[in-house]
């Protein structure tokens, strides 16, 4: 299957339809594939030993084997160093919570997105009864983690005056709002309820989301036949119902609203 996708690709590139020109080669083309993955998000990408599971994980192993893909190397991909990643060559594919943004489609390109997430609030549950909306964070400390763009949709967009304490991850984050170093994390409800379901109840998330946030397949900028198939891998993953079952499968005991219709595509290219 693989190498009629990849003679495809070919035959377009040939015909100027295809990455552009230039040397880049198609992920399409190669032998083995590199995916950057969460490796501390619970539910969605977590590093057990050797092996990485979560949705995304899945998400990840289903589009690669309808590309045709047997060899498939999991790394880890932190927030801050996704974009570098692509464009040095480091991971072929990036599932990894990575929201689409115009400022990162300048950078790298994404296909999907494979699910839209939306931005919630994780509060110790001590605290639940006192803040049940994004602005009840007004003077507490918020956990700011490094490459990703959460803390503006409170600080920035919605002027909610919160005092930033900066973390190198989500999981990070949780172990500060434990000990009481922030009273809040706030980020995709997926990333949310996967930390959630493993603390139980010591925290909680207040159900009050505000944001679309849109999880994209990262790819090198300008490979439009990556993208694109890609992008019909995941819209198979929905027709084949796939997608409802493996958000059952991590997030069904959340309780958490699932959509589970395929997404509206940005479009590759």
């Amino acid at each position: 299957m693989r190498a009629a996708v990849a003679g495809a690709a070919l035959i377009l590139a040939a015909a100027g339809c295809g990455l552009g020109g230039g040397d880049q080669q198609s992920i399409l083309d190669k032998e083995v594939l590199v995916v950057g993955v969460k490796p501390d998000q619970p539910g969605l990408g977590l590093r057990k030993g050797g092996e990485y599971e979560g949705f995304d994980v899945d998400v990840a192993k289903y589009v690669t084997r309808k590309l045709g893909f047997e060899n498939v190397t999991f790394i880890p991909a932190p927030s801050a160093q996704r974009e570098k990643m692509l464009q040095e060559g480091q991971v072929d594919l990036i599932f990894a919570t990575y929201s689409i943004t115009p400022e990162r489609k300048t950078k790298v390109d994404f296909s999907g997105p494979y699910y839209v997430a939306h931005q919630d609030t994780l509060v110790r549950a001590s605290d639940a009864a006192v803040i049940d909306n994004v602005r009840d964070l007004k003077g507490r400390n918020l956990c700011q983690v490094t490459g990703s763009n959460s803390w503006r949709r409170v600080k920035e967009e919605r002027k909610v005056a919160v005092n930033l304490v900066e973390a190198p991850s989500y999981s990070d984050c949780i172990a500060k709002l434990k000990s009481g170093e922030v009273d809040a994390v706030s980020t995709d409800d997926l990333i949310l309820a996967g930390f959630a379901g493993a603390e139980t109840r010591s925290v909680k998330i207040i159900n009050a989301p505000f944001t679309d946030e849109r999880y994209g397949v990262g790819i090198k900028k300008g490979d439009i036949d990556g993208c694109e198939a890609v992008n019909k891998a995941i819209t198979e993953m929905y027709q084949d119902g796939t997608a409802e079952k493996l958000l059952h499968k991590w997030f069904g005991p959340t309780g958490l609203n699932l959509t589970t219709t395929v997404p509206q595509f940005e479009g590759c290219g």
